[in-house]
């Protein structure tokens, strides 16, 4: 049952919500402390990346993630619990704070379709702390959102999330409720206006090609001397436009120009947002069934059907791709492997993108209830996919050679909710966005045979699809 736009029909049928909230105010007073009351009604099938249009303030942590293969979207906004820190300890103390707000959140739900309870989103930078003073983002935020907009299989659900104590006027916050499913429901067939003017831009490479090259160069030496398999070199192209960028057009450009990606967009309340197209899931774990993917080695699309086919039999025979590819799946086996997993091999594959394909193979595992998903997530970031191998090592490098902050570039994002389920991708062909300013982030893995130019040909070939979405 799908809730009703009229306000009489929403509070007679509400009037067990009512009790429900009369009863966590009461548990409130009783334990003196705040309680979460987590509400999740069926609502009318709306876009979520329209909701957020319409809805999310720039001074508010939002987050936005969807799946068009998946057939689901999920809009958060505002957050009612939250969580910012940063250092070594951050995956386990989100972990604990995950796992203390959840002791305090108490579930009314008139459905049990998929995402009817309470998400935690989760932002973590690649490094443990940011080095930038002035980088937007913490090193790790965790929040609990105030609206949860998901669709699922063209099911729409709200989850609403509000703070109960002794103080909060419990028919304001239903009458709140009514207008905010109103507004939403308004939303059902809004098209947000979408500037089609073609904005005018500047855009200069963050380290120059011939600086990038250098690198590369570099670290093939460090490479010979057998400390370091893989170094992962990113570049970054700083976009300057006439006009500022518009949220709303450059995700929606991304989901229908990357339809096989994740994307996703997360916002520091501040006003600054990063955003992406990722084709790289870190881990999935649905009732206790993870699937995490090695994505290495890569070749371009051919521009007609014979050059595309040559490109990928290319790409399956190549010593170099194959090799660096290799270096992912022993990495992620091992660490699953120490967290008491047993990682099983799906058979390798391609992973076709509209501009660029990869070699691909899924690995399952089953995960028991004493792991959290964020104990697996600590384990496999960063990958050799990202920052190299040995991981450690190579991440030194990378603070060597890059001038820049990657902050959360190539790091995780996603979702875990209270039964483990989650949902997590690694943040590459990204973007920071800031007003008229953007930042866009591609990265290169670097082996023994990589040559300098091919490598600078595939950042800037990643680069090139990321800026076409944005502009």
């Amino acid at each position: 049952m799908t809730v009703s736009q009229c306000p009489a029909d929403f509070f007679v049928y509400n009037k067990e919500l009512y009790q429900f909230l009369v009863a966590a105010q009461r548990k409130s007073i009783k334990n003196n402390s705040a309680q979460i009351a987590s509400i999740s009604l069926e609502i009318n099938l709306v876009d979520p990346l329209v909701v957020m249009d319409k809805l999310a303030q720039p001074n508010q942590l939002n987050f936005y993630w969807e799946n068009k293969g998946k057939k689901e979207a999920i809009a958060a906004i505002d957050a009612v619990a939250k969580l910012q820190i940063e250092g070594k300890e951050r995956f386990s103390k989100s972990e604990k704070f995950i796992k203390y707000c959840l002791k305090n959140i108490i579930n009314f739900s008139s459905t049990e379709e998929v995402f009817s309870r309470p998400l935690f989103f989760c932002s973590f930078s690649f490094f443990e702390r940011n080095y930038q003073e002035d980088y937007p983002f913490p090193a790790s935020t965790v929040f609990v959102p105030r609206w949860q907009i998901a669709v699922k299989d063209k099911r729409c659900i709200l989850v609403a999330n509000t703070i109960i104590h002794a103080d909060v006027n419990i028919e304001e916050f239903l009458y709140i409720l009514w207008r905010k499913i109103e507004i939403i429901h308004s939303l059902e067939y809004h098209s947000p206006h979408r500037d089609c003017r073609e904005p005018k831009f500047s855009k200069k490479s963050v380290a120059n090609p011939e600086k990038f090259k250098l690198s590369v160069f570099s670290a093939l030496e460090t490479i010979k001397s057998r400390h370091v398999s893989k170094i992962v070199l990113a570049d970054a192209l700083d976009v300057i436009s006439n006009t500022p960028f518009n949220l709303f057009n450059s995700l929606h450009n991304l989901r229908q120009l990357h339809p096989n990606c994740y994307i996703f967009s997360t916002s520091n309340g501040k006003g600054q947002n990063f955003i992406g197209a990722s084709p790289e899931r870190l881990i999935s774990i649905h009732k206790q069934q993870l699937i995490t993917d090695a994505l290495a080695g890569s070749a371009p699309r051919g521009k007609t059907p014979a050059e595309d086919a040559a490109n990928a039999d290319r790409l399956l025979n190549s010593d170099k791709e194959r090799h660096e590819h290799s270096l992912v799946i022993d990495f992620i086996t091992q660490r699953l492997s120490q967290l008491g997993l047993l990682p099983q091999l799906l058979p390798p594959r391609l992973r076709q993108l509209s501009n660029i394909q990869h070699l691909w193979t899924p690995i399952s595992a089953l995960v028991p209830d004493r792991v959290h998903p964020l104990k697996i997530v600590s384990q496999l970031h960063p990958t050799p996919a990202v920052a190299g191998a040995a991981p450690d090592i190579a991440c030194a490098e990378i603070r060597r050679y890059e001038s820049f902050e990657r902050g959360l570039y190539a790091a995780p994002l996603g979702w875990v909710d209270a039964d483990g389920n989650c949902e997590f991708i690694v943040g590459i062909r990204s973007a920071l966005i800031d007003g008229d300013r953007a930042r866009l982030y591609a990265g290169a893995g670097i082996v023994a045979g990589s040559d300098p130019e091919k490598e600078l040909a595939e950042i800037q070939l990643k680069l090139q699809a990321l800026l076409k979405a944005l502009v």
